[in-house]
């Protein structure tokens, strides 16, 4: 079904500012749950959630959101209770994108013909682009959040996205760490050791856990709604002759991340429809950064992973700088980009500085912050 259907109306919750909906559409040839809050005909915001989470990470957002926005958040494939559907890794992430493109003609959802600010974290920051490449008409501009670099996530060496090796070694599935994989599989709420998810949340998603506050079972929860396995997380791993041995396979979300897949910074600049482009990160950032505690080059400079040819072969991913070359290019082929960096913020900037993004999120589409 190309466009799709409202199918049931979930438990609803009672906010400040928003009361949050949660409702399941057939949409892309799959069952899709969403969030939504604010009238239907209200300016329209899409909210598309990262890595190993689901929407429920935009949950402590929404209260601080006015009533006169219409807020869709849903839940990617294979993570809330969104349908488990394989993710084909060779078309980058297209088929994420296609579901959330899917969901933009689903009555009821939003006004027809609407064109949402689409606010993207990390791995749905890679989205939100995949999304404008697309549609470009159906995009009102974009909140990039922690976005994954338009050159994909690692085995590229200089602002440019030129690969350090052939195959783009280093990347996709193989890089994942088996332990947390089963720790999300067997549903793990515990914090012992530091591959458990609680702790992974507290070390890699935020700078300070405090900021997680209320709200951090929640937000394991949410992660542990991640189906793991070949078709999803982390998805299916090739060997390689290059360090260190492994490269991207075809299935999976990690695949679908990697530069082998996933480049489309050449296709970001050419839109024909260039929305303003609004880019928040914490200069804290410890996954999304030009030293990446989850880039394997950066690991083998630090001696955590062995053999590390050095930095003539394999240098660190230069992650920032390349999604700042990329947009310079994009302002310069006539488009507008405005990058904000907050101090002390880790890779979640909507849970860390919810008030900065916030304002962010609301000049994009030109509302007036509420006193």
């Amino acid at each position: 079904m190309a466009a799709g259907h409202l199918v049931t109306d979930r438990a609803v919750c009672q906010h400040a500012r928003m009361r949050s909906a949660r409702q399941t559409v057939q949409a892309n040839g799959i069952t899709q749950a969403v969030r939504v809050a604010g009238p239907p005909d209200g300016v329209p915001v899409l909210l598309v959630h990262g890595n190993v989470s689901s929407s429920a990470f935009w949950e402590p957002l929404l209260p601080r959101l006015p009533e006169t926005l219409r807020v869709v958040a849903p839940d990617l494939r294979g993570y809330g209770e969104t349908d488990t559907a394989p993710v084909d890794a060779t078309r980058g992430l297209g088929d994420v994108a296609d579901d959330v493109a899917a969901l933009l003609d689903v009555p009821g959802l939003f006004a027809p013909g609407a064109r949402p600010v689409v606010a993207g974290h990390s791995l749905g920051g890679g989205v939100a682009m995949r999304l404008l490449v697309d549609h470009p008409e159906r995009v009102a501009g974009l909140l990039l959040a922690a976005p994954v670099s338009p050159y994909g996530f690692g085995g590229t060496r200089d602002v440019d996205g030129t690969p350090t090796t052939p195959d783009f070694a280093g990347t996709g599935a193989g890089g994942a760490n088996p332990d947390f994989v089963a720790r999300l599989a067997a549903g793990d709420r515990g914090a012992d050791g530091p591959t458990s998810p609680r702790n992974v949340l507290h070390a890699a998603y935020v700078a300070d856990p405090a900021s997680l506050g209320e709200h951090e079972d929640l937000l394991l929860e949410s992660m542990l709604t991640t189906v793991t396995g070949d078709d999803n997380y982390p998805g299916t791993a090739v060997g390689s002759a290059n360090w260190p041995g492994t490269a991207a396979g075809r299935r999976g979300v990690l695949n679908a991340l990697a530069p082998a897949h996933f480049r489309l910074a050449d296709e970001l600049v050419a839109v024909p429809v260039k929305p303003p482009v609004t880019w928040v990160r914490g200069d804290a950032d410890v996954i999304v950064s030009d030293t990446s505690l989850f880039d394997l080059a950066y690991l083998g400079q630090l001696g955590i992973v062995p053999g590390w040819p050095g930095a003539g072969e394999c240098p660190p991913q230069p992650m920032v700088a390349q999604t700042r070359a990329v947009l310079d290019r994009y302002a310069a082929a006539g488009g507008a980009y405005r990058e904000v960096a907050l101090p002390g913020c880790g890779h979640s900037p909507h849970l860390e500085r919810p008030a900065e993004f916030v304002a962010e999120l609301l000049a994009l589409a030109g509302v007036v912050a509420p006193a």
